[in-house]
């Protein structure tokens, strides 16, 4: 049976003994057999660009031996993913992209040749999502994943119309509205922790076994990320020379994250970890450390200290700990403090809590309140703009307004 061409991969380098690079990449061809195309050169350069012209034109004799509106709308798109986003995204990203188009997409329309799918087929799906329950930031992701897709199709002449065009995904207000759900302020929806549930996550953290060993593995991370507003990645990504005692500084340079493994495209069993730049480009800021911060970095030391260049709090093997192995120790400790398993919060709420309590402020002795410009909170943060901060990191608070208008009798 005659196929469509594939690749299976967007290429890999090496250098050999003889001090050439080799570098390859594999496809599957019209048959189905899984095969690789070598290259060589005498610098890496001279052969990723030998790989780069080889993926064009491959590109290139796919799109002009068969028409892409013709094929099933899951071969089509599987390809465009793995050819133009797996190189060009992160590896969270792609496998967000993955799954959303795995299990939102492809089994409503993934049969359906590319040519044939309407606006009401489209609408279909993210009426499905709503009538599911499914959030609505889910559902975006389906808008937005079938948007790009059918952007590059268009773009590349490859259809002669774009369904998208007359889709518009229903606001959001009138979509949980749909699903029996109240629209409340998005400031009203962000997590946070009360002053009492901290005291109570502080008395269980710190304390010790008969024999003076800590009851909770590096439980101070938790309150260093409340006094910084740490992401959970970029708190597994510290290695002790990030950090600055001296000048009251910690630098975030690096996060941890877990990824789907995969042999080649295809995604294998469990997960592994990628340690990279953190989330975007002013993520990769420095942080000014107070005091309760530089005392959980020295409890964290002496704990366990293995060098420089070793992670702040490094797993049993000394390297990077695995993301999701800090969220459920924090439950853990949550469910130990007292906390219902309703009330509970997952790591995300210390950064809230953190943003919150900088922004709304704290009463001072004589009745005046002490908060930071949104701005520098947004700097601390990472955070591109300052409406991200006030809109997902800042809970409405006013009890912190009582009294202060006492001496403006007009």
């Amino acid at each position: 049976m005659i196929m469509q061409r594939k690749l299976l991969t967007t290429g890999t380098t090496s250098k050999n003994k003889k001090g050439r690079w080799d570098g390859s990449v594999w496809y599957l061809d019209e048959f189905g057999e899984r095969k690789r195309k070598a290259f060589s050169g005498k610098t890496q350069r001279e052969v990723l660009d030998k790989i780069k012209k080889y993926i064009e034109d491959f590109n290139d004799e796919v799109r002009a031996t068969g028409s892409e509106s013709n094929k099933p709308l899951r071969e089509s798109m599987q390809n465009w993913l793995e050819v133009f986003k797996f190189p060009t995204v992160q590896r969270t990203t792609y496998d967000r992209y993955d799954m959303t188009a795995k299990h939102q997409i492809y089994p409503s329309l993934g049969d359906k040749p590319v040519g044939d799918i309407t606006s009401a087929d489209i609408m279909k799906v993210l009426n499905e999502a709503m009538t599911k329950g499914m959030s609505y930031s889910s559902t975006k992701k389906i808008y937005n994943l079938l948007s790009q897709y059918f952007e590059y199709l268009e773009k590349g002449g490859m259809i002669d119309r774009n369904p998208m065009r007359n889709v518009e995904l229903m606001k959001k207000a009138n979509f949980l509205s749909a699903q029996g759900k109240e629209n409340k302020p998005q400031n009203e929806l962000v997590t946070t922790f009360s002053p009492e549930e901290i005291e109570l996550l502080k008395a269980e953290a710190f304390k010790r076994y008969g024999n003076g060993k800590p009851k909770y593995k590096q439980a101070a991370i938790f309150f260093l990320m409340l006094n910084t507003g740490l992401r959970r990645g970029e708190a597994c990504g510290l290695i002790n020379s990030d950090i600055d005692l001296e000048r009251r500084v910690l630098h975030v340079r690096r996060a941890v994250k877990e990824v789907n493994r995969r042999d080649g495209m295809e995604i294998g069993k469990g997960q592994e970890i990628i340690v990279g730049p953190p989330k975007s480009g002013t993520s990769i800021r420095d942080i000014p450390l107070n005091d309760t911060a530089i005392e959980m970095i020295k409890r964290l030391r002496e704990e366990v200290y293995l060098g420089e260049d070793a992670p702040l709090i490094p797993d049993e093997d000394g390297g990077f700990l695995k993301p999701m192995n800090l969220l459920r120790r924090f439950y853990r400790l949550q469910t130990a403090a007292g906390i219902p398993k309703e009330e509970q919060k997952v790591v995300h709420a210390l950064r809230h809590t953190f943003a919150t309590t900088l922004i709304n402020g704290i009463k001072q002795s004589d009745g005046s309140i002490k908060s930071l410009p949104i701005k520098q909170v947004a700097d601390i943060l990472g955070h591109t703009t300052t409406e991200i901060t006030e809109l997902y990191y800042v809970k409405k608070d006013n009890t912190n307004l009582e009294g202060l208008t006492d001496a403006f009798n007009l």
